[in-house]
This record gives structure tokens, C-alpha cells and sequence, in this order.
């Protein structure tokens, strides 16, 4: 299963600590059938627009979106909501996908 995590990253001093923590979670509930798609990990640098495409295309990868509680205050987090549930992929805040049971983690 891959899951891409959306979150506040611009104006948010603790985004490492809160997308390392989401990552974790992920990990610990999915085991080695996990692949996290973490825009956390990117290089800095680029331009909005590029990490936007980016992110678009991990996401095109997933078959999860999972929101962080603070993706709500972010333009970027709203957005990777909105094409992801545009493409047919299902969009969860992080504590509800948590206590979903996992039928099929592959």
C-alpha cells in the first residue's frame, strides 16, 4: 500500500517533526507493505509550482491520501486533497485512516 501524507510545510517551523511522526504511525501500521510518500523528504529550492508537480505526480503513485490535522491551513495540502479526490483516490485525515482496519494492505 502506498500512502501519500499532505500537511502544512510553508510557515510551519515543525513540519519535519509532525510529517516524521505520520510517517511513523504509517509505518508501525502497515509494516514492510508500506511506501510513504513524504513531500517532507524533497529537496529545498524549488519553486512552488515544481514542488506542486511533484507532489501531483507521488500522488498519482498512491492509493491513499492522508491528511495531517494542519493540512486545513494549507493552500498546497487543500490542493493534493482536492486533485486526489479528483483522480479517484481516497482522502483521509490521518487519526481516522489510523483506526480504519486494513483489509488489504497490498
Amino acid at each position: 500500500m502506498k500512502i501519500y501524507i499532505a500537511g502544512q510545510i510553508n510557515g510551519n517551523k515543525n513540519y519535519l517533526q509532525q510529517f516524521y511522526e505520520a510517517e511513523t504511525k504509517i509505518m508501525d501500521k502497515l509494516g514492510d507493505s508500506a511506501a510513504v510518500l513524504n513531500p517532507a523528504h524533497l529537496p529545498e529550492g524549488m519553486t512552488s509550482g515544481e514542488y506542486m508537480r511533484i507532489c501531483f505526480a507521488m500522488i498519482d503513485c498512491a492509493d491513499t491520501l492522508v491528511l495531517l490535522p494542519n493540512a486545513i491551513l494549507s493552500k498546497g495540502a487543500l490542493l493534493e486533497a482536492q486533485y486526489a479526490n479528483y483522480v479517484g483516490k481516497p482522502v483521509y485525515f490521518l487519526d481516522d485512516w489510523l483506526d480504519k482496519p486494513i483489509i488489504n494492505a497490498r
